[in-house]
């Protein structure tokens, strides 16, 4: 199991030079990442933060832990220009960017607003094109391709990823809804939600998603599932008890993540440097 941090980029974490400052204590007490939520607003007046400014604040203020955004929807990144941001920040950073993506959602408000696309299976459509899109140009040779949200005429980008084969990208998706986890099981890892922000998922739930993946996925490359809770970070049993369930039903990360209106920042950053769980 290892072990992540993750915080969003809203209200009084929308200063890059904080983000940056929690992810050196993060590293520093141990953590193996640090992860950004990535919106664009939220439903009342906040302060927001670019997450891949912030993102390149933080790979400089770190040298080892894992960084990035948990996760982008990419129905409102122009695929190139997300391709351009993951390499610059993946050589920024010496090779420890992952990219999380999925649909995302308007519980913000956020697709309402700038008028994108309500309907879910248009969002779906636009991230396997955009995945599409996003892995030929990664690979560095001349590239098209065209689809119903996207087309691409001869492109070439360089550089290309520092990490090889590339860089992992992590999907999102609800369970039990399959098509998620089918898209996810063609990629590196999985983030499971249960629908509600404030609801984790159980042990005997990830099991099952965890034997879906299995039976839909033809690569023998490592899979990472990702499993989002709250310890105490001073009390071992009892964190053992709320992770090691999640470690035996195949989790193999384990998220603290602590929604904000639940969590001040003071207290955040104290259960930073109470360093990750220990099983």
């Amino acid at each position: 199991m290892k072990y992540a941090f993750d915080t969003p980029q809203f209200g009084a974490y929308a200063s890059p030079q904080l983000l940056a400052q929690l992810a050196h204590e993060a590293e520093e007490a141990g953590w193996d990442a640090f992860f950004l939520w990535d919106h664009i607003q939220v439903g009342w007046p906040d302060a927001v933060a670019d997450p891949w400014i912030a993102l390149a604040a933080m790979a400089m203020a770190t040298s080892r832990i894992l960084l990035g955004p948990m996760v982008t929807p990419l129905y409102r990144r122009h695929p190139w220009k997300l391709a351009r941001e993951t390499v610059t920040l993946d050589h920024l950073s010496g090779g420890r960017v992952v990219l999380g993506v999925g649909l995302g959602d308007d519980v913000f408000g956020e697709i309402r607003t700038f008028d994108g696309p309500m309907v879910p299976r248009t969002r779906a459509a636009m991230l396997d094109e955009g995945l599409a899109v996003l892995l030929g140009l990664w690979s560095g040779e001349k590239f098209s391709f065209e689809g119903k949200h996207y087309t691409v005429r001869d492109a070439q980008f360089l550089p290309v990823p520092l990490q090889k084969p590339r860089i992992p990208i992590w999907v999102a998706g609800t369970w039990p809804r399959k098509p998620p986890f089918r898209r996810a099981a063609r990629l590196d890892g999985i983030l499971p939600i249960s629908g509600d922000i404030e609801t984790s998922l159980t042990p005997s739930q990830v099991r099952d998603l965890v034997a879906f993946i299995k039976s839909v996925r033809t690569s023998n490359a490592p899979f990472e599932v990702v499993q989002s809770g709250n310890t105490t970070g001073e009390n071992p049993e009892q964190d053992r008890a709320i992770v090691a369930p999640y470690e035996e039903a195949g989790a193999t990360w384990w998220f603290e993540s602590r929604v904000p209106w639940h969590s001040s920042v003071e207290k955040v950053r104290a259960r930073i440097g109470m360093g990750p769980p220990r099983l």
